[in-house]
């Protein structure tokens, strides 16, 4: 290693969205000035929307430099032969004021011709919901194609969607293909592929200020449609304290639930980066002597040369994510 490498944060990139609201502002404390503020993405190698580090030695430098520098210090030698200098995940949180569109993702080969990218599967993770808030995930009923398309055309795709009221610990996995969106009074993390790719099918017919609907993917999202995918969206899983519960586990990423009420020393076996979401309460990462302390709504990049730390609180929710 050129220079000894250390538990990372880098600073969110905020997005301004029709949809958004102020708590990702009042709740996760994030530094905006505008009041329709989105997401937040926390770690991103998206082009255009590169990630800079927020603190330590590195602090300025973007992620895309810390991959040609490290390498596999920094995400894993697997991790690296397979994705090189992209970074494999983006990482969020998502604030909908007002609900967000209908919308799909296509699959790595479909990206990969159109937009020569990543697929986006996905998952999401409940912070925080208003009373009755919900999200919509696949349908209600057996789909194909020729129902779907009717009730497009109809305006009432409403009617065959699936809507989940949510609470604070739900999460869902959205696979490619599935028919999803989030609904108004939700504040959740997000964990996907480093891809911003999304086909729009349906948008409450809304209009912006100057009377134009937003643009909308019918015939582009059709090709990626799964009709025939189980309903094995909503994640099920423990909440054993002071040890990492699986949620998810995908060819794209790991998600590990991690209530901790006492210290833990942590071992990183995996030839991967370790990232930890805060989604309650505080913590402090220390390792070789360097100490970075998390908030709620805050994140941190564990490079995979640091294969042994320690988790300092008395009181925290983390979600533990690698590849």
């Amino acid at each position: 290693m050129k220079s000894p490498l250390y538990p990372i944060k880098f600073t969110p990139i905020l997005k301004d969205k029709i949809w958004g609201g102020e708590k990702l502002k009042n709740i996760l404390n994030k530094p905006s000035t505008v009041k329709n503020v989105g997401e937040s993405w926390e770690i991103s190698d998206v082009e255009g929307d590169t990630s800079m580090v927020a603190n330590g030695s590195l602090e300025g430098q973007s992620l895309k430099h810390l991959l040609s520098t490290y390498k596999g210090d920094l995400i894993g030698e697997q991790n690296y032969a397979q994705f090189g200098n992209t970074f494999p995940l983006l990482i969020k949180f998502i604030d909908a004021k007002e609900d967000l569109s209908i919308q799909l993702h296509p699959n790595d080969a479909l990206a990969a011709k159109r937009h020569n990218s990543f697929g986006k599967t996905e998952m999401w993770y409940v912070m925080q919901a208003d009373q009755d808030a919900n999200l919509i995930v696949g349908f209600n009923q057996p789909m194909n194609s020729e129902i779907y398309l009717k009730h497009l055309e109809n305006k009432t795709l409403p009617e065959i969607l699936n809507f989940d009221t949510v609470k604070t610990g739900d999460a869902y996995f959205i696979d490619v293909g599935r028919v999803h969106a989030i609904g108004a009074g939700v504040l959740l993390a997000e964990i996907q592929q480093t891809s911003d790719i999304t086909y729009r099918v349906y948008d409450w017919d809304r209009v912006d200020d100057k009377g134009n609907e937003r643009e909308l993917h019918i015939d582009l999202a059709l090709e990626a449609f799964d009709f025939n995918m189980p309903e094995n969206f909503r994640v099920s899983y423990s909440k054993v304290e002071n040890k990492a519960n699986a949620m998810v586990t995908c060819p794209y990423f790991t998600v590990n639930y991690l209530k901790l009420s006492e210290n833990l020393i942590k071992t990183n076996a995996k030839d991967s980066f370790i990232i930890y979401m805060c989604v309650a309460g505080q913590v402090t990462v220390k390792v070789n002597g360097f100490s970075t302390a998390l908030q709620t709504g805050e994140t941190v990049l564990l490079p995979a040369a640091l294969t042994n730390f320690e988790l300092v609180t008395d009181n925290a929710t983390l979600l533990e994510v690698y590849v």
